[in-house]
């Protein structure tokens, strides 16, 4: 199983940015899919996630609820988080897993949000 996030980078507080989890080694449809988030000095902290096959369903924390949408494409095996408005506090590593706890995550990537 691998999972590399992308996307990343330096923001200034409101925009946006669209982060990028390519996966291999696994049936990547059968498996709903989340997206979590570690800021520096605190734990890991789950932000959304996607069910398997049509990803018709999606959940999300309240901390970015209204902020950030996540879809997948089953066909390229890539799983997205579109994030908008962003804030400082948003910034944190972003990886991707197949579980809510971030067991199974891959390499992330890192966003910084100056206010």
């Amino acid at each position: 199983v691998q999972l590399q996030a992308s996307g990343g980078g330096l923001v200034q507080a409101g925009a946006s940015l669209r982060l990028s989890c390519a996966a291999s080694g696994f049936t990547f449809r059968a498996f709903w899919m989340n997206w979590l988030r570690q800021a520096p000095g605190k734990g890991v902290e789950w932000i959304a996630t996607i069910n398997g096959g049509s990803g018709g369903e999606t959940a999300y924390s309240d901390s970015v609820k209204g902020r950030v949408t996540i879809s997948r494409d089953n066909v390229k095996n890539m799983l997205y988080l579109q994030m908008n408005n962003l804030q400082p506090e948003d910034t944190a590593l972003y990886f991707c897993a197949r579980d809510r706890a971030g067991n199974t995550r891959g390499q992330g990537t890192q966003v910084t949000v100056s206010s």
